[in-house]
C-alpha cells in the first residue's frame, strides 16, 4: 500500500501530467494550419499571460501579513540556473515537439513522451548525485525499451525522424526539470511565468521574423488557453513536485502524462493500435510502477540553513515565528533550520540533498 506522504507528495506531480498530457493532442488538433514555432511560441505565451493575471488576482485577494507575503523576485545566485532552463525547455523543447508531432502519430508521440522521466532520472542521478537504487533503474529500463520499441517505423529497424524530434524534446525538457529543481524553493508561479513569458516571446518572435502567419482569433484564443492550462498551470504543479520529490522521483510521476495523452488522442483519431503499442505501453506502465513503489530511508544529517519556501510545522520545521501568524498553512517565510540527525523515509526534497556512501 502507498503511504498518504507519498500521494500526498505525488499529487501535484499526477495533476501536472494530467495537463501537460492533455495539451500535446490538443496542440496537435490547434497546429494543423500554425507553423510549430510559432504554435510553441503561443502555447508558452498563453502560459505566461494567464499565470500572471492568476498572479494578480492572489495580490489582489490575499492578506497583506508576512506569512501570506511571496517575494517576486529571483535570488542572483539562482538567475542562471533558471536562464538554463527556460532555454532547454521554454525555447528548444517545445519547437522540437511540434516539429515531431507534424509527422507523427498523436497516440504513438504522447507515449514516448515518457522517455522525458527516465532522461530526468538519469541526469538528475549521474549529474546532481541524487540517490538511484536497483529498482528505479530497473523502472527506467523498461520505459526506455517501451519507447524504443514505439518508435521504430513499422517493417522497419529504423527510428521515424518525428520520433528522434519528440526525443531531442524530451532531453531539452529533462535538462529543464533538473535546473528547475535548482530553483524550486521560489514562487511556483512566478517561475512558470516567467519562463512562460520568456519562451513565448522568444520563440514567437522568431517564427513571425520566418514569416509565419498569425492565426485567426478563434484559434489564436484556442491556443493561448491550452497552454495556460498546459503549459502554464502544469509548469506550477511541476515546481511544488520538485520541492517535495526532487527531479528524478517529479519525473517518474510526470511519466503518465503520456497515458493521459494516449486517451485524448485515441478520441481525437479513432483507430486501433497496433500490439507494438499495447506492448510498449505495458512496459512503459511497468516502468512508472517501478518508481512509485520505491522507498528510501537512512540516517542521514540536516545541515544548518537558511532559506524560504511554502512549508508545515512539521518534525523539519519546528522553528518560531517573529511575527502575527494566523495559523494558517502552508505558509512561506524566511526560516532557519538548525543541525538535526534522524532516519526516516524522504525524498530528495528541499531538505534532503544529501549525498549517499556507499551510493544509493
Amino acid at each position: 500500500m502507498i503511504p498518504r506522504s507519498t500521494l500526498r507528495a505525488a499529487a501535484p506531480a499526477l495533476a501536472a501530467a494530467l495537463l501537460f498530457g492533455a495539451s500535446t493532442p490538443l496542440a496537435k488538433w490547434l497546429g494543423v494550419d500554425v507553423a510549430p514555432q510559432l504554435l510553441a511560441g503561443l502555447l508558452y505565451l498563453g502560459s505566461g499571460l494567464g499565470l500572471a493575471l492568476l498572479m494578480l488576482a492572489r495580490r489582489l485577494t490575499r492578506g497583506g501579513s508576512a506569512a501570506g507575503a511571496v517575494s517576486l523576485r529571483i535570488p542572483s545566485g539562482e538567475a542562471a540556473w533558471l536562464a538554463g532552463a527556460i532555454l532547454s525547455g521554454g525555447v528548444l523543447g517545445p519547437v522540437f515537439l511540434m516539429s515531431g508531432l507534424a509527422t507523427t502519430d498523436a497516440a504513438a508521440a504522447s507515449l514516448l513522451l515518457n522517455v522525458e522521466g527516465v532522461l530526468t532520472a538519469l541526469i538528475a542521478w549521474v549529474v546532481f548525485k541524487e540517490s538511484a537504487d536497483r529498482q528505479l533503474v530497473l523502472g527506467m529500463v523498461a520505459i526506455v525499451v517501451g519507447g524504443v520499441l514505439l518508435s521504430l517505423q513499422p517493417g522497419s529497424a529504423r527510428l521515424s525522424a518525428g520520433a528522434l524530434w519528440v526525443a531531442a524534446a524530451c532531453l531539452c525538457w529533462s535538462i529543464d526539470n533538473n535546473l528547475t529543481r535548482k530553483v524550486s524553493a521560489n514562487d511556483a508561479l512566478l517561475l512558470a511565468c516567467v519562463k512562460g513569458l520568456s519562451a513565448g516571446a522568444v520563440n514567437t518572435g522568431l517564427a513571425l521574423a520566418a514569416g509565419a502567419a498569425w492565426p485567426g482569433r478563434g484559434p489564436l484564443l484556442a491556443t493561448l488557453g491550452v497552454g495556460f492550462a498546459g503549459y502554464g498551470l502544469s509548469l506550477a504543479l511541476f515546481v511544488v513536485a520538485l520541492r517535495g520529490l526532487g527531479s528524478a522521483r517529479t519525473g517518474a510521476y510526470f511519466s503518465v502524462a503520456p497515458l493521459f495523452g494516449v486517451l485524448i488522442a485515441l478520441a481525437l483519431w479513432p483507430a486501433v493500435p497496433g500490439a507494438s503499442f499495447w506492448i510498449a505501453a505495458a512496459l512503459m506502465a511497468l516502468g512508472v510502477w517501478l518508481h512509485i513503489r520505491e522507498r528510501h530511508a537512512h540516517d542521514h544529517v540536516h545541515e544548518p540553513m537558511v532559506h524560504a519556501h511554502p512549508h508545515r510545522h512539521d518534525e523539519h520545521h519546528p522553528h518560531e515565528h517573529d511575527f502575527d501568524w494566523d495559523g494558517s498553512e502552508p505558509h512561506s517565510h524566511a526560516h532557519q533550520h538548525t543541525a538535526l540527525t534522524h532516519s526516516h523515509a524522504h525524498f530528495p526534497d528541499l531538505h534532503h540533498r544529501h549525498g549517499h556512501s556507499p551510493p544509493h
